[in-house]
């Protein structure tokens, strides 16, 4: 989904382009198995208007509708002189380690990233940095909105609470929204994660999204948990 999500997110930004409006939302709803082979991507204007704009993006594999994206492009002004967050910017990458936790996932995504943790850094709860070093698109220039977006669906899988094992359980996230206070700057993508299992099948994990100068929004994902059957 990872991936899947920053593509998604170039063709919301990329669909009636306007430098007036900006990115304040994304919202992912996962209709399906995201196959790895060749899509289509069909992007509408819902909501058309001066200051606000509501865009979706449909992606279609094998004939059917596998995930719906939606994107608030809200007007922007100079709010500088009133800005605040709240939230404490992370330590930067550099006070990172190299963390291979991660590795147990599949796939060439997860190959592709360079993962490090903080301090704190434990299930349920994740403090830690993710890059990798190839574009969205082959070929074409990524802009950091794009860069980091396509990486923030692994926030469910950099301290998981459950293990995804025989005999454990399954926690696949089927959405995954991300807010922004701001557009972030770099390569760089930082997350502190929580992650909670309520007591009827539902799991919840949130983060705090940073780049290098601090926070610049927060993302959820809701999974659905299943119990995986012990190995024969």
């Amino acid at each position: 989904m990872a991936p899947v999500g920053g593509v998604i997110a170039a063709e919301l930004q990329a669909h009636q382009r306007r430098e007036d409006l900006r990115i304040a939302r994304l919202n992912f709803e996962i209709l399906g198995t995201l196959h790895s082979e060749e899509f289509e991507v069909n992007t509408t204007t819902l909501r058309p208007g001066r200051t606000i704009e509501l865009v979706e993006s449909v992606m279609m594999s094998r004939g059917r509708p596998c995930l719906v994206g939606r994107a608030w492009r809200l007007a922007t002004s100079d709010t500088s002189q009133v800005r605040v967050h709240h939230d404490p910017a992370l330590p930067g990458p550099e006070a990172a380690e190299p963390h291979q936790g991660i590795s147990r996932w599949p796939g060439g995504y997860i190959q592709s990233l360079e993962v490090s943790v903080l301090a704190g850094h434990a299930p349920g709860h994740g403090r830690g940095w993710l890059t990798n070093p190839y574009p969205m698109v082959d070929g074409e220039p990524t802009d950091s909105l794009i860069k980091l977006v396509g990486m923030v669906d692994t926030a469910n899988g950099v301290a998981p609470v459950l293990d995804a094992v025989p005999g454990g359980h399954s926690f696949a996230n089927v959405d995954l929204q991300i807010h922004l206070h701001r557009l972030p700057v770099g390569e760089h993508l930082g997350l502190e994660t929580t992650s909670n299992v309520g007591p009827d099948g539902v799991g919840l994990t949130s983060a705090v999204l940073h780049d290098i100068h601090g926070p610049f929004g927060r993302s959820a994902q809701i999974q659905t948990i299943r119990e995986i059957p012990p190995a024969q």
